[in-house]
């Protein structure tokens, strides 16, 4: 099979502009291609193999030559192009970059963003959510940058505080571990036990798993925070 190559790109490229009234010509300056239209914004496109942070900033610094700069990579198949090309697509949506696919086994161009400027839009229950959970986190009990298998979330530190009550008062009816811990959801997180921390030992009444009591020691800098 042959290496796949840029210039593989630029023929069937050449040929959808062409269609839509642009005269086009390759490697202009530092341009792959650029095509003219009847004194409008000239459109400039750079090519690559594959998507990369490389072909990122080519369109980025042609920006400074056009508005209307396009990116174009072969069109893949299968569900892993799919997720990379809509994660490409949010990325160039955000650097006001346009994003065209070759089809090459047919040359078919399929343009899937024009350039544009971009708006952020704020997600409401987002933003609402990361601020509640800033709110009610005790401290800062986390590193920058650390893995998310151990970070303490609110949710893990109501959640020691049911385990920390549980290891010194033993078996407990749920709202009990909520009054003393300051839990109010004390009940639903000892029923949903998400860290396998919590047994049921009767009707409504909680008690700690080893797992629960060996969280104990594993927390102990986090308890001593709240």
């Amino acid at each position: 099979m042959a290496t796949l190559k840029e210039t593989d790109l630029y023929p069937p490229i050449k040929t959808f502009l062409e269609g839509q009234g642009y005269e086009v010509k390759a490697e202009i300056g530092a341009a792959d291609l650029v095509a003219c239209r009847d004194g409008e914004e000239p459109v400039i496109v750079e090519l690559k193999t594959a998507f990369s942070l490389a072909l990122v900033h080519q369109g980025v610094e042609r920006q400074a030559l056009s508005d209307c700069v396009y990116l174009a990579v072969p069109r893949g198949a299968g569900r892993r192009f799919d997720k990379a090309l809509a994660a490409n697509l949010a990325l160039c949506r955000r650097l006001g970059l346009g994003l065209l696919t070759v089809r090459l086994r047919d040359g078919f161009v399929e343009p899937h963003l024009d350039p544009g400027p971009y708006r952020p839009r704020i997600s409401t229950p987002k933003r609402a959510r990361l601020l509640r959970e800033f709110a009610r986190r005790a401290g800062d009990p986390n590193t920058g940058g650390a893995s998310r298998a151990r970070l303490v979330t609110a949710y893990r530190q109501d959640a020691l505080r049911c385990a920390a009550h549980l290891g010194q008062a033993g078996p407990t009816k749920g709202a009990a571990v909520a009054a003393a811990a300051g839990v109010p959801r004390a009940t639903r997180i000892m029923a949903d036990d998400h860290y396998g921390w919590f047994a049921r030992v009767a009707t409504g009444i909680y008690d700690l798993t080893p797992a629960g009591r060996a969280a104990l020691g594993q927390y102990a800098e986090v308890l001593r925070g709240l």
